[in-house]
């Protein structure tokens, strides 16, 4: 069996870190497209070192190889992984901390979606939005998140979603999904901020990706690009933050919809 705490041979050697030269070590769960793709970019451009996690592995190692070659060396490792296989994160971790020699930045931003009908109540697919947008992530920062608290450094980043401020009738399995990830990242971020570790909830509106093409998807409404958002996030990385909204306005929109009266809201159909 492997030593999970050694570097992977196999694995291409990664740009060193040095005083003069430091590199700021980060994952990023959900990488392979839409704004996990546009934020590894984004990071590799402000100098960190990158673990590209998802179960895409071709589109992973189409990013990866982008990355390397815009940076002219190796600034990012792929690994293809299910988030849903829960009990293969600890044993995940530890190689790909052994890769990238350290760790002080983790991102999670996988998700799934589908859009019911009104009249559809589908348990299966609840099921996988549930596994994919909160279990999955509890399960890689419950791994990581004691490692920054004994560091009592690192910066953890949560990609939830402003479906998570209310429920809504048009999607109850994915507003819950949503709703339960920010709420967690609050306790995490109650629990870790005290040893130094900030923790980021961001709440994106619509963005201009491929679950905007699913069947039933709704009109784009206030829709950005990956690439704003990939923006939007570093500066709230940067400042430390503790929720954004991308972008801003969906902050003033939520909160006028967390405000309704519930007598009136569960008379709106969005």
């Amino acid at each position: 069996m492997p030593d999970l705490s050694k570097p992977d041979q196999t694995q291409p050697k990664l740009a060193p870190s040095t005083p003069l030269n430091p590199r700021r070590r980060g994952i990023v769960v959900g990488a392979s497209g839409g704004i996990g793709a546009a934020l590894s970019r984004k990071l590799a451009r402000e100098g960190f070192t990158l673990a590209l996690v998802d179960y895409n592995k071709s589109a992973l190692q189409s990013l990866c190889d982008e990355i390397n070659q815009t940076a002219g060396e190796t600034r990012a490792l792929i690994y293809e992984c299910d988030v849903t296989k829960y009990d293969s994160v600890p044993d995940s971790l530890r190689r790909i901390i052994a890769d990238l020699g350290g760790l002080d930045t983790f991102v999670y931003i996988a998700g799934v979606i589908y859009f019911p009908a009104m009249d559809e109540f589908n348990f299966n697919e609840d099921h996988k939005m549930m596994e994919v947008n909160l279990l999955g992530a509890m399960a890689w920062m419950s791994a990581v998140a004691p490692l920054f608290q004994s560091a009592k450094s690192g910066q953890i980043v949560g990609v939830s979603s402003v479906a998570g401020d209310r429920g809504r009738i048009g999607n109850p399995g994915y507003n819950a999904s949503k709703a339960g990830l920010t709420n967690y990242l609050e306790a995490l971020r109650n629990r870790l901020s005290r040893y130094g570790v900030n923790v980021l909830t961001v709440k994106p509106g619509m963005v201009m990706t491929d679950m905007l093409k699913l069947p039933g998807a709704p009109k784009p409404m206030l829709a950005v690009k990956p690439e704003q958002v990939a923006d939007l996030i570093w500066n709230g990385m940067k400042k430390r933050k503790q929720t954004i909204y991308v972008a801003g306005i969906w902050k003033w929109i939520m909160l006028v919809i967390r405000h309704i009266p519930s007598v009136i809201f569960r008379r709106l159909s969005f």
